[in-house]
Order: structure tokens, then C-alpha cells, then sequence
């Protein structure tokens, strides 16, 4: 069975990193031989990138068939900003986008207003993080944009929710300023379950991405905490992330993320192979491609 297929690059100048004409002749290749997204770290190693959104808005134009993970951490990333940039890209690409959220600290603007100074918890931050720009994300539902110029109605207010979230680290009163995505909203990605905490991951994240060797233990620890919170195994995807694209086929992995060191000419060789294994056909959207389910209320 074919399986997802993720790229991952860090864009940068540094040794590690790949520049933007690389980037740009990567995303090609992988479009053609079907890659479902392309994952944009933040750094590789100690070593900071791109910033992944800015990235994504650049290529995603000139490459309209795949799909964008974007990395972003809590560390000087405000909610209600991330939120809205993420959006904005997901809307750009008809419904093609997603955040992978890391843990971390907080941000001049965020950290200026804390319910909290004490709180310092980065799991507890990240759950708190993960819950509010969800919560933004549907804040202002697709079916709330009329368009009436007959009665010059441009919206239905009485759609639009404030999330008036009251938090340790966040006080975040909302809405967005602009409607929903095609997909529900962007797929919200978790990469840390060891320290964040298998519970957190299951509570909200729409797929997880762990390393190839800890897939037993994370398949393990992901179903149960699903199980406890009455959530469904296929609720969430399981992304291994691994330099093996010929990775053997598990019931319990829902899709790899390819991670080749080596530079731009080493992921290019791997994606013009002829032995390049063929991907799922894409569906429209990130969340449709890795086979996720809208989350429950949620209008797709």
C-alpha cells in the first residue's frame, strides 16, 4: 500500500541547510514524483533557518500541488500572529498547509500580559499554545463570508466567535480576521511527544512525526493515551521520520518524513531515482492527503 511521502528542508546558508534556488528545484522534483508536502524546519541543528512560513508563501505559488508543513516554536511566535500567518497560507494554497508546533518559551508580546509570570511549564505551554490557535482557527467559520451586495452584507457577525481564552501563559480574546480553511482548518502537528507528554499530543495534535526507532514506543504510548481520552486511532497520523525511503511498511505508521543529509544534490538524486517509491494520489488538501479526519464540529 502506498503511504504518504514527506521531504523534509532546512533553508538556509549555513553547511546543513539548502539555499532558495535549491529549495525551488526540490519542491519541483518532489511534485513531480508526488511527494504529499514538504516539511520547512527551523534550523538544523544549532544551526537557524528560514523562516519556514516565509518559505512556504514563496514556494507554495509556484508549486500548487503540494502540501507545507511548517515549523514554528512557541519561543517568540504570539499565538493570535501564528495563527493568523498560517491561515493565511492555508487559505493561499487552497487548504494545503500545516504547523508542526514545538515547545518552547514565549514571546515579548504574549509574555508582557501572562495571566501567569510564574508559570514557566514549556509542555504545559505548548498544550495551552495548541489549544488557542485552534480555538482561532474556527473562530471564523468560511460560512460566515456572504458577499451579499443586494442587502451589502459583507458577513454574518452572529457567526463569528471570540475565543476569550483565559490561560496560565495565554490571554488571547479573538476572532481572526478572516474566514476558516477548506480543510476545517490547517492540520496542527506535534514532534515532541516525549516532552510534551503523550496525553497533550493525543488531546489536540492531528499527526505526530517521531524518529523511525522510536516508532514501537510512540505507537504504544499514542493509542493508549487516545484510548483514555476516547479519541479514535485514526484521528491521528503517525509520521516516521527517517533517511530510509524503502522503509518497511507498518500497520501502525501512517506516512514517513524523509530526512537526507548531504545537501541539495543528495535529496535530488533520492527524488529522480528510478526506484523512488510512488506515493498515495493527492486528494486537495494536507488533511485529506494524510488521510485525517476533520476534527468533530469542525465544517471542512
Amino acid at each position: 500500500m502506498s503511504r504518504p511521502i514527506l521531504v523534509e528542508l532546512a533553508v538556509g546558508e549555513a553547511p546543513s541547510q539548502v539555499s532558495l534556488a535549491e529549495a525551488d528545484a526540490i519542491v519541483a522534483a518532489a511534485q513531480d514524483r508526488g511527494v504529499t508536502a514538504v516539511r520547512l524546519v527551523d534550523r538544523a541543528g544549532a544551526q537557524p533557518a528560514v523562516d519556514p512560513s516565509v518559505v512556504a508563501a514563496h514556494l507554495a505559488g509556484r508549486y500548487p500541488d503540494i502540501g507545507w508543513l511548517i515549523d514554528a516554536p512557541t519561543t517568540h511566535n504570539a499565538p493570535y500572529n501564528l495563527a493568523r500567518r498560517i491561515l493565511s497560507v492555508d487559505r493561499a494554497t487552497g487548504g494545503k498547509v500545516g504547523v508542526t508546533l514545538l515547545a518552547g518559551n514565549g514571546d515579548e508580546v504574549s509574555d508582557a500580559a501572562a495571566p501567569d509570570p510564574a508559570a514557566t511549564d514549556s509542555a504545559e505551554r505548548w498544550a495551552e499554545y495548541a489549544d488557542v490557535v485552534t480555538r482561532l482557527w474556527e473562530s471564523f467559520p468560511s460560512t460566515a463570508l456572504l458577499g451579499d451586495q443586494q442587502r451589502a452584507l459583507v458577513v454574518d457577525d452572529t457567526l463569528i466567535r471570540p475565543i476569550d481564552f483565559d490561560g496560565r501563559f495565554y490571554r488571547v480574546a479573538g476572532p481572526l480576521d478572516g474566514p476558516s480553511s477548506v480543510q476545517g482548518r490547517p492540520v496542527l502537528v506535534a514532534t515532541q511527544p516525549a516532552a510534551v507528554g503523550w496525553p497533550r499530543v493525543a488531546a489536540v495534535a492531528d499527526a505526530v512525526i517521531v524518529d523511525a526507532n522510536e516508532i514501537d514506543d510512540a505507537a504504544t504510548g499514542l493509542s493508549e493515551s487516545l484510548r483514555s481520552l476516547g479519541r479514535g486511532r485514526d484521528q491521528i497520523a503517525l509520521l516516521a521520520r527517517t533517511a530510509d525511503i524503502h522503509m518497511p511498511s507498518r500497520a501502525d505508521v501512517d506516512g514517513i518524513v524523509l530526512a537526507l543529509d548531504g545537501g541539495a544534490a543528495v535529496i535530488l538524486d533520492a527524488l529522480r531515482g528510478a526506484d523512488w517509491p510512488a506515493g498515495p494520489p493527492r486528494r486537495g488538501t494536507l488533511r485529506a492527503d494524510l488521510a485525517i479526519p476533520t476534527p468533530e464540529g469542525v465544517p471542512a
